[in-house]
């Protein structure tokens, strides 16, 4: 029997860098996914081909256990079948093929799309508690792959909803509904550069967060407030990284709020306070992406921009007026080509459904 697997990647609205310091985030899942076909296979091995990538790996299961991290794409699965394994998961001998639809390295969360769909189709129907599914993808790429990433790309692939933005508190791990306004449009410009810092830089911010907690005295930056901030000594760069997640989670209730309202300028001033906080404050965007934000203010019918995802390359997120969104496109894209000489890649963001 084959049996097809999928799991969305996900689009950032607000919120970013918040995850791993328990605070809170507004994704949606995107119709971009992950899909996973396996097949029951009778030679022992675990079998894994990537469409993208154009290369079959080939395990036996018994040495999975045993198997460590190499610095490639391979990290992912092996990753999500050693968790199966600890948490008592037997892992049957499969093929597997990988076919995506999630750009790598745009900051739309290719990963988790692959750890949740990898993760499913080895359970092969074994029922599984969701947030457990997404703790465990987490657990993969935190031990084995190395990035001590936070919950929320776990998570929105496997709680998105369709045509709506999923708010997490990522202490809790609960979650509520948002519906955004009909009248605006969600558009994601791929700037097509991802800068090498990237992931290096996202462990710095990691352990700058955490130096900030303990000056602060509190178990995490949720628990943080600007006063306390401004008011106790630290190195200047440690507190800048604590304003940049205090402020933004409060933007994301500011944000839900003005959702709520169908306040589109709202949401957009909000956007761009976000995108300042990132570059100043976070110092994690890059030319390519803050001259995408600029840009994008300067075409009539934009209401935001700001930068998704983990930094240094990666996409923009922009909310646009629907009557003005092949405007949009069209000189975003003119913009960009005369300043690098770059085709960005320009991605509707529609919300939909979690992993099936």
């Amino acid at each position: 029997m084959t049996n097809v697997y999928r799991a969305p990647g996900r689009v950032n609205l607000i919120g970013e860098h918040t995850d791993y310091n328990l605070g809170f985030v507004l994704p949606i899942a995107l119709d971009l996914a992950t899909f996973v076909t396996a097949k029951p296979a009778a030679d022992g091995h675990l079998t894994i081909h990537s469409e993208a990538h154009g290369e079959t790996w080939d395990w036996p299961v018994t040495l999975i256990p045993h198997l460590q991290r190499q610095g490639h794409w391979t990290d992912y699965p092996i990753g999500v079948a050693r968790e199966l394994l600890k948490r008592g998961h037997a892992i049957q001998p499969q093929h597997l093929s990988i076919h995506s639809t999630v750009p790598e390295g745009a900051g739309l969360s290719s990963s988790a799309a692959l750890e949740v769909s990898i993760a499913l189709a080895l359970l092969a129907g074994t029922p599984i508690d969701k947030l457990q599914l997404a703790q465990l993808c987490q657990a993969a790429e935190r031990d084995f792959v190395g990035m001590p990433a936070g919950i929320m790309d776990q998570y929105i692939s496997v709680f998105g909803e369709k045509d709506a933005a999923v708010k997490i508190d990522c202490r809790s791990l609960t979650h509520e509904l948002v519906r955004l306004p009909q009248t605006v449009s969600i558009l994601a410009v791929n700037s097509m550069v991802k800068h090498e810092l990237g992931q290096s830089a996202y462990r710095v911010r990691v352990e700058e967060c955490a130096t900030a907690a303990d000056a602060l005295h509190v178990a995490s930056l949720r628990d943080a407030a600007m006063a306390q901030i401004e008011s106790t000594p630290m190195p200047n760069v440690v507190m800048r990284r604590a304003r940049h997640i205090v402020s933004e989670n409060a933007r994301v209730q500011l944000f839900v709020n003005a959702c709520a309202r169908g306040d589109l300028d709202r949401m957009g001033r909000l956007f761009y306070e976000s995108h300042v906080s990132m570059r100043h404050d976070y110092e994690i965007t890059c030319e390519e992406v803050d001259f995408l934000v600029q840009s994008a203010k300067g075409i009539e019918g934009v209401y935001g921009a700001r930068m998704t995802g983990g930094g240094f390359g990666g996409c923009t997120v922009n909310l646009v007026r629907p009557d003005a969104v092949t405007r949009f496109q069209e000189q975003i894209t003119a913009l960009y080509q005369e300043r690098f000489g770059i085709t960005p890649s320009i991605i509707p963001c529609v919300a939909s459904q979690g992993a099936t």
